[in-house]
């Protein structure tokens, strides 16, 4: 480069530098001056278009993409600087969910329980006290059957059940975490007795009190599972509140030994029945047994609970016995009997291990002993089998936990 061209060169340099040096002492001047007319619509064009915002802020849950979602409580739509003026909720099929917008308009849920391993999509809407509206949403997915676990209680809700009727809850899945379960659920009496839970497995766990209930209280059970795992990965879903009356108080001493039944109420002796109780070849289970189920009438295989002929089927199979009600889970009944003559009752046992009453075929016979007893029977009542002969029945065949010390019942609680 010769020197001539190189001082061109030098002299095009300096003359940018001075012109960056100039226009950077310019900066903060006259917007004119430097050329920035266009800065300032743009700023007014921002500050439009945020005067135009809504303040009103929409929260959704469960947030958008969350899986395992309660089916009771997790969707919820609240609004903070607004209130709500539309919410929707469907499933991914397009099935509407139904739900309520509260009075004030800060909220909204839906009415009822939803479906487990279903997706569902919320579209919210509210507006500010300037009438900007706001938008939000979101798609989630409630827990999945292998992913949570139910209770299933007895008795229903709303019932009124013998002085006998514990509070029995079987798990559809096996409960490894038994004290963060058993803490999930209460059991209280307006008595004022004290209840303890008592596992008899993994998948049972069974309410009572020390003695039988107090006639006339009421039974609370609180359910409140929703969240609690009761084992690795597995949830409870169930937020709910149980109750039920206790019935007048009514034990039934059978005496397989006098062949003779003594319905008391409060201690006092209403009525005495003769049975017919287990032949010395089938003996009745002993103990105090709860009556479960009632049926008008119903059909008794033996081949069901055990009893069958060379040639495998049953020594007995009666499609229409009367007036049946159960006592435990293998297949004791307190039953009419329509078959066996009449003489035997209150003289001989002959039954294969259910206690019989005297009764008619088609069990439409007011006046029969089995009616009588059937129709002033309850669900939960208390029917104490003695002198059979045979063992003690075991606390868990049936809703038969009465057979166990308070003692023994607390220590098979988890809490």
């Amino acid at each position: 480069m010769t020197n001539s061209r190189r001082r061109k060169g030098l002299a095009v340099a300096s003359a940018l530098l001075g012109g960056v040096l100039v226009l950077s002492a310019c900066s903060g001047g006259d917007d004119k001056a430097s050329g920035s007319g266009g800065d300032t619509s743009q700023a007014k064009a921002d500050e439009a278009a945020a005067k135009k915002t809504s303040v009103a802020e929409i929260k959704i849950t469960p947030k958008d993409g969350s899986d395992n979602a309660s089916i009771n409580s997790a969707a919820k739509v609240t609004v903070a600087k607004g209130k709500l003026t539309s919410v929707k909720m469907e499933t991914e099929d397009g099935t509407a969910v139904a739900g309520e917008i509260s009075a004030d308009k800060k909220s909204w849920a839906p009415s009822g329980q939803l479906e487990r391993a279903t997706q569902y999509k919320i579209t919210a809407e509210a507006e500010d006290s300037e009438g900007r509206a706001a938008h939000e949403n979101s798609t989630f997915t409630t827990v999945s059957p292998d992913n949570s676990f139910l209770g299933y209680f007895t008795p229903e809700d709303g019932s009124t059940v013998g002085v006998g009727m514990p509070v029995s809850i079987n798990f559809d899945k096996a409960i490894t975490n038994k004290a963060a379960v058993q803490k999930g659920i209460t059991v209280s009496s307006t008595s004022g007795q004290e209840v303890v839970g008592h596992w008899f497995s993994p998948n049972r766990l069974d309410f009572r009190p020390e003695e039988y209930w107090k006639e006339d209280s009421t039974v609370t059970v609180k359910l409140a599972l929703d969240g609690v795992e009761g084992s690795n990965g597995v949830y409870g879903v169930q937020q709910k509140t149980v109750t039920f009356k206790i019935g007048r108080n009514q034990v039934s001493v059978v005496d397989a030994q006098s062949k003779q039944m003594k319905v008391m109420q409060d201690g006092k002796v209403i009525k005495t029945i003769p049975i017919s109780a287990g032949s010395p070849e089938n003996k009745t289970y002993q103990g105090q047994m709860v009556i479960s189920e009632k049926f008008k009438e119903t059909r008794m295989n033996g081949a069901t609970v055990g009893f069958t002929d060379d040639d495998g089927k049953g020594e007995y199979d009666i499609k229409d016995v009367p007036h049946a009600m159960r006592l435990s889970t293998s297949g004791t009944f307190i039953h009419g009997n329509y078959w066996g003559a009449k003489s035997i009752f209150g003289s001989v046992n002959t039954s294969h291990g259910c206690v019989g009453l005297s009764d008619t075929k088609g069990a439409n016979d007011p006046n029969t002993a089995g009616a009588w007893f059937y129709n002033n029977s309850i669900v939960g009542d208390v029917v104490d089998i003695k002198n059979t002969g045979d063992t003690t029945i075991k606390p868990d065949n049936g809703l038969n936990g009465w057979n166990m010390d308070w003692a023994s019942w607390k220590a098979g609680s988890a809490a």
